[in-house]
């Protein structure tokens, strides 16, 4: 099984400013540990970087322009209380939708079985018009648009298992009946939404909250239960991920207590739904995870499971 993982230097150059939690290390640590032997058969390629059109996929022009302008020449412009852009910024993030791109293409093409892009920012809680919680451009969202638009799916489902809800996720695609949107995490917690009840206009919206303590066994239940009927029902042409790592029992933001193994565990039945539905056709982009160590253990088992380890 082919497995391309994507990731930029341009990640590394997205300042923050200093105790702030999405830093590059994170990027760092990734590298270092899909560095191991063990991944050797990976398809290494970099990042290429999208057009700016390409945001406009889900978010309108203006919203585009206006991220573009904001761009600092020097310094950082503070987008909300948490949200940052420096000089490098808008490089990596045309850079982190650029790699989410490029693996729909190369997966849906079948050069590749599957694909992995590692780099930030992050994109899950961008919504149409807002840049918020460290994200700017909706990276998933755009991916899962690219692959209706350029490839034909008429079928998408995006599976979100980082510990915040996906809010700029499900606001894309609150009235669209061609994208199935599924979220476990933590509730109450940053944003606030991720409600059972939210379920968008075409009941194609599927929160699967968690309690702050739960652990894998919890997570492994909602699943189960809650997501992977529904995906089983929906019948993808294409699984995209967006795969967080803040719910691993090490993450400084969450209470959830998920080991490394329950990602590994979530990455295999997604899998199977693929392979049943779509091809085999999976498509990963990180999202958060904020322990350096916590999330360098749950992208090995994440990897390792897309390789068929």
């Amino acid at each position: 099984m082919t497995t391309l993982y994507l990731c930029h230097p341009a990640s590394l150059d997205h300042a923050m400013p200093a105790g702030h939690p999405e830093r590059p290390d994170r990027i760092r640590a990734i590298e270092r540990a899909l560095e191991d032997e063990r991944f050797s058969p990976l398809v290494r390629e970099q990042a290429p970087r999208a057009d700016l059109a390409a945001a406009a996929l889900v978010h309108p022009q203006a919203f585009v322009d206006a991220i573009a302008e904001a761009a600092p020449r020097e310094g950082m412009v503070a987008i909300d209380g948490d949200t940052v852009m420096s000089p490098g910024t808008l490089e990596a993030v045309l850079r982190a939708v650029g790699g989410a791109m490029h693996a729909v293409d190369e997966v849906m093409s079948g050069r590749v079985a599957n694909a992995f892009s590692a780099m930030r920012p992050p994109g899950h809680h961008a919504e149409r018009t807002r840049a918020m919680g460290f994200c700017l451009f909706n990276s998933a969202a755009i991916a899962a648009r690219h692959a209706q638009k350029a490839h034909g799916a008429e079928r998408v489902a995006l599976v979100d298992w980082d510990v915040h809800h996906g809010n700029g996720s499900q606001d894309i695609f609150w009235d669209d009946r061609s994208v199935l949107y599924c979220s476990t995490h933590q509730m109450p917690l940053y944003p606030g939404t991720g409600a059972t009840s939210e379920r968008g206009e075409h009941d194609t919206i599927v929160n699967v909250p968690l309690r702050p303590g739960d652990d894998g066994e919890r997570f492994r239940e909602a699943f189960e239960h809650g997501v992977l009927p529904r995906i089983d029902a929906f019948a993808p042409d294409l699984i995209l991920i967006s795969a967080g790592f803040d719910a691993h029992w090490r993450d400084p933001l969450a209470n959830l207590q998920l080991t490394e193994a329950d990602f590994g565990w979530a990455t295999r039945r997604l899998m199977d739904l693929a392979d049943r539905h779509a091809g085999g056709r999976v498509v990963s982009v990180l999202e958060g995870g904020y322990d350096l160590d916590g999330l360098a253990r749950s992208v090995v088992a994440h990897v390792e499971a897309l390789m068929g380890r």
